[in-house]
């Protein structure tokens, strides 16, 4: 008994869309983090889904360089949060909005 490929690809849409609401409604920079990070996993679960239908491992290969480019982002991302709250007290996106200078 298999599961079909377009059960894989609602989820992925439906966790793309959870991701995208948390981006445009949260404030908190880490809350923005965790969700960006939730969509590039729903991502990853269409090409890999992709890859398994048409027997390819090309959607491999690019879930690869994703979870790359993921690791860099939360890298750098994080690091700039640290440094923020060390100087504001707050993660709030709208605070860091009104910084000049």
């Amino acid at each position: 008994m298999s599961i079909p490929a377009s059960w894989f690809l609602v989820v992925g849409a439906l966790l793309f869309g959870i991701g995208a609401y948390g981006v445009l409604t949260r404030r908190s920079a880490l809350i923005m983090f965790m969700c960006i990070e939730l969509m590039l996993n729903a991502v990853n679960l269409t090409f890999v889904t992709y890859a398994h239908a048409l027997r390819d491992i090309g959607g491999q290969a690019a879930v690869f360089f994703v979870l790359v480019v993921a690791a860099a982002e939360v890298t750098v991302g994080l690091g700039i949060v640290v440094s923020v709250f060390r100087r504001r007290n707050s993660t709030s996106v709208d605070e860091l909005s009104e910084m000049k200078g």
